[in-house]
């Protein structure tokens, strides 16, 4: 099962994210982004030097970020 991920900067595949996802708590209840989506988000802030509230639109509401 191949498939191109286009990667934007400082971001890390599901494969990647695998490989980690054992180091964070579970997520519960009623969640709008999974665990990947917000390592991205913080490695996103991280290499841009930006605001929570400069995220793209694709990280979602950066309230929930």
């Amino acid at each position: 099962m191949s498939r191109a991920i286009k990667l934007l900067g400082m971001e890390i595949t599901p494969a990647q994210f695998a490989l980690i996802e054992h180091c964070l708590p579970l997520q519960r209840g009623n969640v709008s982004m999974t665990n990947l989506q917000v390592v991205n988000a913080l490695l996103y802030v991280a290499e841009h030097g930006c605001k929570w509230r400069g995220l793209p639109e694709r990280f979602g509401n950066w309230h929930t970020a």
